[in-house]
C-alpha cells in the first residue's frame, strides 16, 4: 500500500514541524533561522525559543521558525515523539501544516555523492515484511500494511528548485547498511533509492495519521554501504542541512498547491 499526501494543506502561514533524530541533526536545523541562532554548546536554545516538554522529547518552538523537535533514533521512537507533538498541537486547537523529517544520512552512489541533498518523493520503509525461502516480501505483500508514503509532488518540486536538492526514494532501515551486498540488494528492490535513514517512515506514519503532509530532507554524510568511517563528512553534512534549511521556507511560502 502508498499512501499519497493531499495536495493543498500548506499555506505560508502553517506551522511547520521539524524532526530530527538526534540534537546536532536539530541544531543544524536552528542554525538556518534568526531566532534560533547559533545554539550555544551546553546545548541550551536562546531566549527566543521557548522550550516545550512532552513525553520522552522537548520541543523548541523559535518562534518566527519551525518547531524543532529531537524525535530519537529509529522509525519507532520517531513515530512515537512525533506523534506526541502532533497530538499536543491539535488539543491546544494549533494544528501543523507540515512535518518535515530532517537529517544526515547514507547516500546510494552514485546518484547521491557525499554533500549532497536528497528531498523524498517516496518515504519507504525497506525492512518491514518477511523473509523467505524465495526472498524478502514486503509487508503489503503479506496482506496488511504500509510500506510508502509520497509527499506532495508541487512541495518537492519547490524545495528542490530552491535547494538543489537530488529527488528520489529515501528508504527506512531499522539496521543501518554496511556491506556492499546490503546495498546492491536494497537497490535492486528499490531502483529510485538515493538515500537512506532511520526515522522517515516513523515520522510518515506519524503524520499520516493525523492529516499532515510529510517532507523527508537528508544531507548525505556517507556512501551506503561498507561502514568506513574515515569517508564519513559529518560536518559536511550538517552545514549542508542548514545551508538547506536557510533556502527552505521561502520555497515552502512560494509554493502553490496544484
Amino acid at each position: 500500500m502508498v499512501v499519497q499526501a493531499e495536495e493543498g494543506l500548506i499555506t505560508a502561514s502553517a506551522r511547520i514541524l521539524v524532526a530530527t533524530a538526534v540534537p546536532a541533526e536539530r541544531d543544524a536545523v536552528a542554525r538556518a533561522f534568526p531566532t534560533a541562532g547559533r545554539l550555544p554548546s551546553a546545548g541550551r536554545f536562546p531566549t527566543a525559543a521557548r522550550e516545550v516538554r512532552l513525553p520522552g522529547a522537548l520541543l523548541c518552538r523559535t518562534g518566527a521558525g519551525p518547531d524543532l523537535l529531537a524525535a530519537g533514533v529509529g522509525p519507532a521512537l520517531a513515530a512515537a515523539s512525533t506523534a506526541g507533538a502532533l497530538t499536543a498541537a491539535g488539543l491546544q486547537g494549533d494544528r501543523y501544516g507540515l512535518v518535515v523529517c530532517a537529517g544526515i544520512g547514507g547516500g546510494f552512489q552514485p546518484g547521491a555523492p557525499v554533500g549532497s541533498l536528497v528531498v523524498a518523493d517516496a518515504i519507504t520503509v525497506a525492512d518491514l515484511g518477511a523473509e523467505t525461502a524465495d526472498g524478502f516480501l514486503p509487508v503489503t505483500e503479506l496482506g496488511f500494511g504500509t510500506i510508502t508514503h509520497r509527499p506532495p509532488a508541487s512541495a518537492v518540486r519547490a524545495v528542490a528548485e530552491a535547494t538543489g536538492a537530488r529527488t528520489g526514494t529515501v528508504l527506512t532501515v531499522s539496521t543501518v547498511t554496511g556491506t556492499a551486498d546490503r546495498a546492491a540488494t536494497l537497490l535492486e528492490r528499490h531502483p529510485g533509492a538515493l538515500a537512506e535513514g532511520m526515522e522517515g517512515f516513523g515520522v510518515a506514519e506519524a503524520a499520516a495519521a493525523h492529516g499532515v503532509p510529510v517532507l523527508e530532507i537528508r544531507a548525505v554524510s556517507n556512501p551506503v554501504g561498507p561502514r568506513d568511517r574515515a569517508a564519513w563528512r559529518i560536518g559536511d553534512a550538517l552545514a549542508a542541512l542548514t545551508e538547506a534549511f536557510g533556502k527552505l521556507a521561502p520555497a515552502l511560502e512560494s509554493w502553490k498547491p496544484v
